[in-house]
């Protein structure tokens, strides 16, 4: 009964009543507990936590204490006493039990909840398309201690690095310029933190009008500072100061965001909700997982991947990763996936496992560089020879692909499917399932929160997904919330289906908030429909029905700048619960 018909329940600790914070929303709430989805109880046990929460299961008591004196009293000759037995029992000792169970339950599933919903963020994240080998110009902005420069080469190595100053533009497009022309510079990246669309808006002034101007592209640095000081980037980068490690991290994650984000513990990246507040085992484990399916999905380029990225490969941990990287540092490179065999403790089980992972570009054989596993070479080479031409010819080759005869080839250890994938490698040899890099275009007159406007339409990126909705960097310093029931022009119960990390997108600027650091964005036609009831939705899902879309949709607080931390919803009271014999709105009577 209690969790069918319990109500979760919070207020705002004595004392802290007339407190601005992200919990304030909750100060005086109430949900039924069988309806409260999985972030507003993180919401709720985070305000618990930092001190500004108090919140308790309600149960029906009178209806349980009834149905118990039932059970036990009726009928009986002590009856009085039994029942005031049965409401002592339950009051004292029955319901603090149930109410530590179902507290329970409730953290397990939001845990589960928020640990899936941090993995497909990962996921997306760590797909995004790369910008691929160029030479990159990073800049790690800052007002006080200067803008930290390192440029990169197209293989991720430091040319040279610099500092250059904000208040000083003269020397600052001069320095710029040399460090392009020096290294013929293609891309420069910018992070996305403090003083960022400062340097945007000097670094775009320095290339107006100059030929050959590198594009400018604004990157997510969450986590940059984290690596920065990290023991992987000690060991990378022994010769620079910290500071300049990341702007070295920035220029690489534009590259290639996987090989780069690798290197950071993944609740650095800040593409979840509450993750420090859930199970950190069961969080440690999907992480990873998921950051080996992304790994073994894009494939390694042994010759250019750092230990991180190796280690991430299947039946390749730390120690194999640092072992293949000294061989192939020793050898000045490897020229055939044959040569892994070489590597000390990497074994036949370990080989057979990574061999179809790991890349080689212009090695000994032709499918060094693509997914096709070594131990189908023999079957490739044959059907090159039935083909009549060599096994070079038949790469990329589309009318000799067509001429291929599966069926020919169908054994007891190679099935169709095997064979297809094979054949869509031979039309791609190397193929990367990532999306071609298109930046975005931010305003240049929108700098921050008090630039922007109710009805302003921008361009932005998405840089976070919860259960409440989507992140999405305007370029502001802040990212604003499209909330659930504001993503599309129809219903939407999850997220994902209508958005991905790193997708670029066209919002709506619903409301600003500068006090509280809000801002509430849509991506509808027409936003104020979803104040408007939907025919043909669930009563508590029509679009604005949800909690916090009658406050502009909900809006990121100060602590989920860059999106490190999803925000406490934005919920309003609701109603009190019908009774039995109530007439609903559409004159129907309650049972």
């Amino acid at each position: 009964l209690t969790r069918e018909k319990g109500v979760v329940r919070s207020a705002v600790v004595a004392g802290k009543e007339g407190e601005v914070s992200k919990f304030q929303d909750y100060y005086d709430f109430a949900e039924p507990l069988s309806r409260i989805p999985s972030h507003r109880i993180l919401a709720i046990r985070r305000g618990e936590q930092e001190g500004y929460l108090t919140w308790t299961i309600e149960a029906p008591v009178e209806e349980i204490v009834a149905g118990l004196e039932r059970r036990v009293a009726h009928g009986r000759a002590a009856r009085a006493q039994l029942a005031a037995v049965v409401e002592d029992a339950y009051r004292r000792l029955i319901a603090p039990s149930i109410a530590v169970e179902l507290r329970v339950e409730l953290k397990d599933a939001a845990d589960e909840e928020a640990i899936a919903i941090f993995g497909r963020n990962l996921e997306q994240l760590l797909l995004a398309s790369p910008a691929g080998e160029r030479v990159v110009v990073g800049l790690d902005p800052g007002f006080r201690t200067g803008v930290k420069v390192a440029v990169v080469s197209r293989t991720g190595a430091v040319l040279e690095t610099d500092t250059l100053y904000l208040h000083q533009p003269d020397r600052f497009t001069e320095g710029l310029w040399r460090l392009i022309d020096r290294h013929a510079a293609e891309l420069v990246a910018i992070g996305n933190g403090t003083a960022s669309r400062e340097t945007e808006a000097l670094v775009r002034q320095a290339l107006r009008g100059r030929e050959g101007a590198p594009q400018v592209v604004v990157v997510n640095e969450a986590g940059a500072s984290v690596y920065s000081a990290s023991e992987v980037a000690r060991g990378e980068l022994p010769e620079l100061d910290v500071s300049l490690r990341g702007a070295v991290s920035i220029a690489r994650r534009l590259q290639d965001p996987l090989a780069e984000l690798v290197k950071i513990d993944p609740k650095s990246i800040g593409v979840g909700q509450y993750q420090h507040d859930v199970n950190q085992t069961r969080l440690k484990r999907r992480l990873d997982e998921v950051v080996e399916i992304c790994v073994n999905r894009v494939g390694v380029e042994v010759n250019t991947a750092s230990p991180s990225l190796l280690s991430y490969v299947a039946g390749i941990g730390p120690t194999l990763a640092r072992n293949i990287v000294a061989l192939r540092d020793a050898r000045g490179g490897l020229r055939s996936r044959r040569e892994l065999r070489e590597v000390p403790r990497l074994g036949d089980r370990a080989f057979e496992q990574a061999a179809g992972f790991l890349r080689v570009r212009g090695g000994e054989h032709p499918l060094d560089a693509t997914a096709v596993h070594p131990e189908r070479y023999g079957l490739v080479e044959r059907i090159a020879d039935d083909l009549g031409r060599p096994l070079h010819e038949l790469l990329e080759n589309e009318s000799l692909i067509e001429r291929i005869d599966l069926a020919r080839y169908v054994s007891d250890d190679v099935g169709l499917p095997t064979l297809l994938d094979i054949v869509e490698e031979l039309r791609r040899p190397g193929r990367d399932p990532r999306e071609t890099f298109e930046p975005p275009a931010f305003r240049e007159d929108v700098k921050e929160p008090k630039d922007l406007r109710e009805g302003m339409v921008l361009e932005g990126v998405v840089t976070n997904i919860v259960a409440f909705g989507a992140f999405v960097d305007v370029g502001v310093h802040q990212d604003g919330l499209v909330h659930v029931s504001q993503l599309a022009d129809r219903f939407v119960r999850d997220p994902n289906q209508v958005v991905s990390v790193g997708q670029k997108v066209k919002v709506t600027v619903l409301s600003v908030d500068v006090e509280r650091n809000r801002i509430a964005l849509s991506m509808r036609g027409d936003p104020g429909a979803a104040r408007r009831p939907e025919r043909g939705q669930p009563a508590g899902q029509r679009a604005g029905g949800t909690p916090g879309a009658r406050r502009g949709g909900g809006a990121a607080g100060p602590a989920e700048s860059r999106g490190r931390e999803a925000p406490a919803d934005q919920p309003r009271r609701r109603p009190p619960l019908p009774k039995p014999g109530d007439i609903a709105p559409n004159g129907m009577r309650f049972r």
